[in-house]
């Protein structure tokens, strides 16, 4: 052992720092000065900078019962992670009514607070298109998320946000409140957070009308009750049925919710916003919340 440490002094010495233990901690600097009291680990440079674990996303998920503040680099995500104990989260948090850049594509999405709650703004829009006429796969152990876009037009994709299916949607967890499809440090809302949002709006009976973008720039003519007073900014992505066909684009917006079967929609007709259940195969739009 004394002879490990000596080389391991010696591979800092060569390197132009210095490596010293104390009863207070440890210290790695060049100038061989004492490491502060309240740090085990003092490190000090004016030239280099501390370098964590770098790893992709699955690999970052593959780790076993992750520490509480294990912190690494997502190299997918270009930016660093840390777990909290529940999930893994970036390690600054988005301002909740700020613009943020999504890493993985570069795709910018507003947020919006909605009583104790955090919103995207926008239909999450990620992942590469196939046809609507497939089903999403599960392509692991490197997956690529699927979308389909109404009519597999991607144009479609860029104002209305992606379809999903429910298990592409989670990533093939059943666990409601993952991750799933959404960013670090954001997740798919489960059926007691729509209900909180539903709640806090005023209940299904006028809840719709505040969620819905108001004007027929998205919507069909009528847009009954739309005001969007809550910032969501719901749009009516429509769906992609089981068949593969597409439908109601312009009339109605489903949401899915990461509870099982079900989900959330918005209709032109009327102010109401209901939550139903669906098959997973079919294709629906996704907010996420952030954690």
């Amino acid at each position: 052992m004394r002879n490990f440490t000596k080389l391991f002094l010696a591979a800092f010495l060569l390197t132009g720092l210095a490596f010293s233990l104390h009863a207070q901690g440890v210290g790695v600097n060049a100038d061989g000065s004492v490491p502060n009291n309240s740090a085990l680990l003092d490190v000090k440079s004016d030239a280099k900078g501390f370098l964590p674990p770098r790893m992709n996303t699955i690999q970052r998920n593959a780790i076993t019962a992750p520490a509480e503040g294990l912190i690494i680099y997502n190299t997918d995500e270009e930016t660093i992670n840390f777990y909290n104990g529940t999930r893994w989260r970036l390690l600054s948090q988005v301002v909740c009514g700020q613009r943020f850049r999504d890493p993985r594509d570069g795709k910018i999405y507003p947020t919006v607070q909605i009583g104790t709650q955090c919103w995207m703004a926008k239909n999450l829009n990620i992942g590469t298109r196939v046809n609507g006429s497939q089903g999403q796969t599960n392509n692991s152990p490197t997956p690529v998320i699927e979308k389909y876009c109404h009519e597999n037009n991607e144009a479609d994709c860029e104002v209305y946000g992606g379809l999903y299916q429910w298990d592409e949607m989670m990533q093939y967890s059943t666990v409601p409140g993952v991750q799933g499809i959404c960013p670090t440090g954001w997740h798919l809302p489960t059926n007691a957070e729509w209900t909180t949002l539903i709640t806090f709006l005023g209940g299904e009976m006028v809840a719709g009308g505040k969620m819905k973008e108001s004007g027929t720039a998205h919507w069909a003519a009528s847009n009954t009750g739309a005001t969007n007073s809550s910032g969501f900014t719901g749009l009516p992505g429509g769906s992609r049925e089981t068949n593969g066909e597409f439908s109601i684009l312009g009339w109605d917006g489903n949401f899915w919710s990461s509870s099982q079967n079900s989900a959330a929609t918005l209709t032109c007709l009327s102010s109401v916003i209901g939550m139903f259940f669906n098959e997973k195969a079919s294709g629906l739009s996704v907010r996420c919340i952030r954690d």
